[in-house]
């Protein structure tokens, strides 16, 4: 959906979503005016999966983090209700490896272990919002910055863009190819201009990956066979750390923290420490 502002209040399919819920007509002609400075988002973007659909349960993406500040009268209480945090909330993590005591024992038939978090650079829009320049802009940034990492973490990116069929099969094959055609994110905005800007890093052991601009600007996931929870989250720690060193010493930026939701993801359901385990 392209930005569009002033436009006439929005029939809602999904009735009983949380847009349905926060976006009321008296919210609407506050926001409705308004576009983001990083990417000229709009409140009809940020829902159109609430309009276009009957089955959301929150409906809405940020275009970049200036939506979150933009829109705050329909995003703050809806991430409130569904994080289940006070207004007043302040955002906390701890990444101290050291204080994860034990681990799976050996003899427990655990198949693989896989966890992930999400991070967006600051002063690019998020992917439901983000302009052609600046997608391509995170792309060459993370080209950079991937050089820059630690021999058990270095690697090679793959960009999406003239794939080899070699290449792409081999990908398919380790389970590590994101692929288009999701429903929510086609409508979201996710997959304008597809598949330039996006691609896949992941080192030699094929135990730490990046997938870049695909539903976040970043997806930065550590996994192996079998159980040993404590040696991934401990790759994920050192890797999170090390591409954010990387990044700004490339090009002096940071990723994107939110005093009061953590780490800023295109999906406010993802917000705080941006952590899937799996």
């Amino acid at each position: 959906m392209e930005a569009q502002t002033n436009g006439p209040f929005p029939n809602i399919q999904s009735k009983h979503s949380l847009v349905a819920k926060y976006v009321t007509e008296d919210v609407w002609g506050k926001l409705k005016g308004l576009q983001t400075k990083t990417s000229g988002f709009t409140l009809i973007q940020a829902i159109a999966c609430a309009v276009e659909f009957d089955n959301q349960h929150c409906g809405i993406y940020a275009g970049d983090w200036d939506s979150y500040k933009d829109f705050a009268p329909v995003f703050d209480p809806l991430i409130q209700e569904y994080h289940g945090i006070s207004a007043n909330s302040k955002h906390s993590s701890d990444m101290d490896t050291s204080k994860i005591k034990g681990n799976i024992k050996e003899e427990v038939p655990v198949h693989s272990c896989r966890i992930r978090v999400g991070r967006s650079i600051d002063g690019f829009g998020l992917s439901p919002g983000i302009t052609k320049e600046q997608r391509l802009g995170v792309e060459k940034l993370m080209k950079n910055a991937v050089q820059n990492l630690p021999s058990d973490l270095a690697g090679q990116y793959y960009p999406l863009t003239g794939m080899k069929e070699s290449v792409r099969q081999q990908l398919v094959d380790d389970h590590f190819l994101f692929v288009s055609g999701d429903r929510n994110l086609t409508v979201a905005g996710m997959e304008r201009d597809w598949p330039e800007g996006r691609g896949i890093f992941h080192n030699a052991e094929k135990t730490f990956l990046i997938w870049v601009n695909e539903e976040d600007q970043l997806r930065i996931i550590s996994m192996e066979n079998g159980g040993n929870v404590k040696g991934v989250f401990e790759r994920l720690c050192l890797g999170i750390k090390t591409v954010g060193d990387s990044v700004r010493k490339e090009s002096g930026k940071e990723f994107c923290l939110d005093p009061k939701y953590g780490y800023v993801h295109s999906c406010p359901t993802n917000l705080g420490t941006g952590m899937r385990a799996s």
